[in-house]
Order: C-alpha cells, then structure tokens, then sequence
C-alpha cells in the first residue's frame, strides 16, 4: 500500500492519489509537475482520477488472476486484460491527439497526471506475460509517452531505490516473498509465519 510520512507536517497519507495531490500542493509551488491555471490544473486531475479508477484496480485485478488466484479463472482474466487495453487505448487516443511533438496528457510538460501511469505501465509484460513488444501492439503513441518517462534518471534512481529496498525486504517486484510463484504457496507462508 502506498503510503508517506511527511515529517515536516507530520501528516501520514495512504492512497496514491491522496498522496500524489498532497505532494503537489504542499511542495510544487513552481509548478514544474503541476499547474495553477484552471483548465489545466482540473484536467491534471482528472487524469489522476482515471488513472485510480481505471488503470491501477484493473491492472491489479490482471496481476492477481495471472499470478496469485489459486485457480485460472479465463472469464475473470479476459475481463481484465480486455480492461487494460481499453485503458491504452484511451491513453493512446489522447496521446495521438496532440499537436507535432506533444507527448503529455496535459499542456506541454509532464506534470504528476502523466506520472501516475508510469508504474503500472512498467509491470505490463509480468501482468500480461508476454514480451515488451507485445505489450504496446497497437499503442505507439502511449509506448513513447511511457519509454520516455522511464528513462529519465529519476525515474531510473527511483527504482535502483525500490529494487534495493525490495531486496532487503526479500520481496519479488510484485510484493510477494522471493520464492513464492502461487497463492497457494503464498498462503501457506503466511500461515507457518503466524506459527
């Protein structure tokens, strides 16, 4: 569960985007990942709202029936697969949209609504289980949009940071303990750690 603890306020959140538009407000006061002009400002969350609605609770529910539900379920797993590529193809609608060389979802720069569809997108080829390739088939415009965000450095730093704490965690990049491949595996863990 995401979650911060912000010592300068002394305010804990949990929710992505609770914590995405606390960031924003509490620390963007030059506007580089967000704006203050009206239009944009509501579209920057509206963006964030369908990326919570949409993209984050149907990635999640392709991930757990993919991996972790002790029973292949297709109905369940075509529901939600079929649910990503309509949350792709909205992405990529509005991204092929855009005037010349525009690439974000609002304005002209990146701001936080085009960052809270970066880390679901970078787990697509383990939710889906098929090559990168595979993934962004019939989603260009989209596939550019998240190659670039991915390789920015800070992008990059994030997840050198991630990976080491996942690490020293023993967790898989899913969250589940290194080792474990099924939910019946992950529920007999748990049960041998409650003793």
């Amino acid at each position: 569960m995401p979650a911060i603890e912000d010592p300068n306020t002394d305010l804990t959140l949990w929710e992505s985007g609770a914590i995405y538009q606390y960031l924003i407000e509490q620390y963007d006061d030059a506007h580089h990942l967000s704006y203050d002009t009206l239009k944009e400002r509501h579209l920057c969350n509206q963006w964030l709202h369908f990326q919570m609605s949409g993209q984050g609770p149907y990635y999640g529910q392709a991930g757990w029936f993919q991996h972790l539900h002790p029973e292949k379920l297709p109905s369940a797993l075509d529901r939600y697969v079929n649910e990503i590529k309509r949350v792709l193809g909205v992405l990529e609608g509005v991204l092929a949209s855009k005037p010349g060389d525009a690439q974000w979802l609002v304005g002209n720069k990146m701001t936080f609504a085009d960052m809270a569809f970066v880390p679901w997108n970078f787990r697509l080829s383990e939710v889906l289980t098929c090559s990168w390739d595979e993934v962004w088939e019939g989603f260009p415009h989209v596939r550019a949009w998240h190659e670039g965000m991915i390789e920015l450095p800070s992008w990059k730093r994030a997840m050198e940071i991630r990976a080491r704490l996942m690490d020293e965690q023993g967790l898989q990049w899913n969250g589940v303990p290194k080792g474990i491949e099924t939910f019946t595996e992950y529920e007999a863990k748990i049960a041998a750690d409650r003793g």
